[in-house]
């Protein structure tokens, strides 16, 4: 079971209403089902959502430890070459370390058969590490740790950009999550150390996807 560490009153704030794009970001901050973080997710200057057109297609990510300092977290928007906009949770993490990566796509093919593109790294004892990123999440589960944590912060002061101030953030001095699943549509980082690099594509009944 998760271990929060609740900020003081005069710093949680109750979710915002009444905006389309919130309803299943809101969610993901009920207290007795808090279990967010960031995984491989940082930029050290702050961004709301992708920096380019995602494909819309989500990935997966598993690992089983993420150690992460500087935790920020506010509602962003990840868009389409084609347009379409994704609410996503935007993560930012100035530092993390990440034991047993997993990261994996389900490939769409014309060839009526399963593919999956597998990466994997940070194990045996040497864990990957990643430096300015920001990740776009659609679903976490784990059980996570905050220290310090800052519940109901001004999403405009922790991004950085006005258009957000008046909606909901939170942030952290540290985060620690274990047996971390998570669902993705966007990862940009500025440094990515990933120890033990696997990388393979499997097809068919070999194909396995991280969870």
């Amino acid at each position: 079971m998760s271990e929060l560490l609740i900020a003081p009153e005069q710093d949680r704030i109750a979710p915002v209403r009444g905006r389309t794009r919130w309803r299943r970001f809101v969610v993901m901050f009920v207290p007795s089902v808090l279990v967010v973080g960031g995984i491989i997710v940082a930029m050290a200057t702050g961004a709301i959502g992708a920096s380019f057109a995602v494909s819309g297609q989500s990935f997966k990510i598993s690992a089983d430890h993420l150690h992460g300092t500087g935790f920020r977290q506010f509602s962003g928007v990840d868009v389409t070459a084609g347009g379409s906009s994704i609410p996503v949770a935007t993560t930012v993490i100035d530092d993390a370390s990440i034991t047993n990566l997993c990261q994996s796509v389900n490939v769409p093919n014309p060839f009526g058969m399963k593919i999956v593109l597998r990466v994997e790294a940070g194990g045996g004892g040497h864990p990957a590490s990643a430096k300015g990123l920001v990740i776009g999440m659609t679903n976490l589960q784990g059980n996570a740790t905050f220290t310090n944590i800052q519940i109901g912060r001004d999403a405009g002061q922790l991004s950085g950009n006005s258009a957000l101030s008046g909606t909901f953030g939170q942030s952290a001095d540290a985060v620690d999550i274990d047996n971390l699943k998570q669902s993705a549509t966007s990862t940009s980082a500025g440094t990515f150390a990933l120890i033990g690099l696997d990388l393979a594509v499997q097809t068919g009944q070999n194909a396995h996807e991280c969870f």
